[in-house]
């Protein structure tokens, strides 16, 4: 749940090897929050909503895209419907499915649709991360990609008005990703 142990409900024939499977991504996702965005400040917003525990990391066993899309519903009412003072942003990371970035991609439309099915837009966003991240008109290897990059395939469903009251809080966010990009090309890939 909210720091780190919630699990979408487990489909039939999961046992204490999926859970196993599961608190394993739950812990390589928190070491890449901890060492990556919020070690190397790649999002100056993310430690004080991670040091209140109100980061909700949810691991999805969905099958299948339908599944996953489920999951994502249930989340998006869950977050829309949650005390912000308890969570402020979840993780939504599937492990099995969406594995090429190019699929990956394409599924971001169906996530900004599901925002908008339930009349969302303007209260969460969705941010993309993924194993093998790449902005359009990018090499591969760029080092700029790396600033989206995680462990597995990752939704992060954001609140509005978070984002909004952080901006609001902190000088010249428009240099973030320069300063980003700065501080991956001094460690490098």
């Amino acid at each position: 749940m909210v720091g780190g142990r919630d699990t979408a409900p487990p489909e039939s024939g999961t046992g204490m090897r999926t859970q196993m499977q599961t608190d394993t991504v739950i812990e390589t996702t928190r070491l890449w929050l901890e060492k990556a965005v919020i070690g190397l400040n790649l999002c100056p917003f993310a430690k004080a909503v991670y040091v209140k525990n109100r980061v909700r990391m949810v691991v999805s066993s969905a099958p299948h895209l339908d599944g996953l899309l489920e999951d994502l519903d249930r989340e998006l009412v869950y977050l829309a419907g949650a005390d912000p003072s308890e969570c402020e942003t979840t993780l939504l990371i599937h492990p099995h499915l969406l594995a090429e970035f190019e699929d990956f991609n394409d599924f971001m439309q169906l996530a900004e649709a599901a925002v908008a099915e339930h009349d969302l837009e303007g209260v969460i966003q969705v941010a993309s991360f993924h194993p093998q991240f790449q902005f359009a008109d990018t090499a591969p290897t760029d080092i700029g990609n790396y600033t989206n990059r995680a462990p597995y395939p990752t939704l992060h469903l954001l609140r509005e008005a978070s984002i909004t009251k952080a901006i609001e809080g902190y000088p010249n966010t428009e240099t973030i990703y320069q300063r980003n990009i700065a501080v991956l090309q001094e460690i490098g890939t």
